[in-house]
């Protein structure tokens, strides 16, 4: 006991010492996660790339006023991009969708644009729902549309008249993926959000600053319902129609797991993904990316989503160059640099052309390299 007091009055003055002699927070110092973002230091080569080294097809691309859009405007960005083709997944309803086949054939742009169908999924109550939709999309194929844009709200926040949330693999949509098949459309769904919305909204979540700024995105298990079990719905559909093809949206939000997007590939061989929207994961881990762009050359597809002409510079720059380092262009998706993936051109024409050219019927091929 003794022994016990003698250290503690050793040790005392030391810790009381320490307390006065700290050095006081600079108030001025302090700063908030949003506002650190220092420019890098780091003297490398840098090739920033404004166009695409060959002409492209970006399969996912919205363009609500299509009808009455300037398309010469459009037209001239695509061409500073080298954009060969461009494929609007906002067709909308059968009206809709004709209205704006017809401003691309008046301007003469039909080698050029391509239009996407979508269906209603808000009458699936009414007992002829399905037969009635699958007229509708062989009207909408009739009339130009070149495949079918399912979007995230079914799985999410569709629902039947008793409130209950729409599954994706709900049967009375089957007759439609059979139709697609039949057809030979291809499907190009967005499932569900990044897992991340799903996590707790803390310190651990590389979504956070996304959360803060968009917090009507946060999600939870029964808003709507698990992300694996929204995710396993899709799988479902995929499975289940394996005469249709399907084009995962986002990688099927898997760019941040290669390994499991390939298994994903590897058990169903009627499905392809796009890197719209996710070109930040690939970007962060250039050598595991560029390994899996080589073994799934066939299977990937140029997309974008959002259309704002300058944020393509960063997928060239990723998919085309060895840069270190760079920034993207949207720091609530990625606070992290990117990094040059250095593709070969063999691999570069299969993701920006040669892929969609097979897998969507009606594209003129004539715009791009054999």
């Amino acid at each position: 006991m003794k022994r016990t007091i003698t250290l503690l009055t050793l040790l005392l003055p030391l810790a009381l010492f320490a307390q006065r002699t700290r050095t006081p927070v600079d108030e001025s110092l302090k700063m908030d996660f949003e506002t650190y973002d220092p420019p890098s230091s780091l003297v490398v080569p840098e090739n920033p790339t404004t166009s695409a080294k060959f002409p492209f097809i970006d399969i996912h691309s919205h363009h609500f006023r299509m009808a009455t859009q300037d398309l010469d405007k459009l037209i001239k960005e695509m061409d500073e991009l080298n954009m060969g083709c461009i494929v609007n997944l906002s067709g909308r309803n059968a009206e809709q969708l004709k209205a704006m086949r017809d401003n691309v054939k008046k301007h003469g742009y039909e080698d050029r644009i391509a239009i996407f169908s979508n269906v209603s999924f808000n009458t699936m109550d009414e007992p002829d729902w399905s037969e009635e939709t699958v007229k509708q999309l062989e009207f909408d194929y009739k009339n130009g549309a070149v495949g079918l844009k399912i979007y995230k709200s079914l799985g999410m926040y569709t629902k039947d008249k008793a409130g209950n949330r729409i599954a994706i693999d709900d049967p009375r949509i089957d007759p439609i993926w059979a139709k697609c098949g039949e057809l030979g459309i291809p499907v190009l769904i967005h499932s569900a959000d990044p897992k991340q919305f799903w996590e707790p909204h803390d310190e651990t979540n590389e979504r956070w600053l996304e959360l803060k700024l968009r917090p009507n995105r946060k999600r939870g298990d029964d808003n709507p319902a698990p992300w694996a079990q929204i995710m396993q719905e899709q799988h479902n559909v995929f499975k289940k129609h394996k005469n249709t093809k399907f084009i995962a949206a986002h990688m099927s939000w898997y760019a941040n797991d290669l390994v499991k997007l390939g298994e994903l590939l590897d058990d169903m061989p009627n499905v392809y993904v796009e890197i719209g929207a996710v070109i930040a994961e690939l970007g962060r881990q250039p050598r595991n990316a560029a390994k899996f762009l080589e073994k799934y050359q066939d299977r990937v597809l140029f997309g974008k989503d959002a259309y704002n002409p300058e944020e393509y510079h960063t997928y060239f720059r990723v998919l085309e160059t060895d840069d270190e380092y760079f920034p993207y262009y949207k720091r609530y998706h990625a606070f992290w640099r990117m990094y040059g993936l250095n593709l070969p051109d063999d691999i570069l024409k299969k993701i920006y052309y040669k892929n969609a050219l097979k897998l969507v019927p009606g594209l003129d091929a004539s715009r791009f390299p054999k």
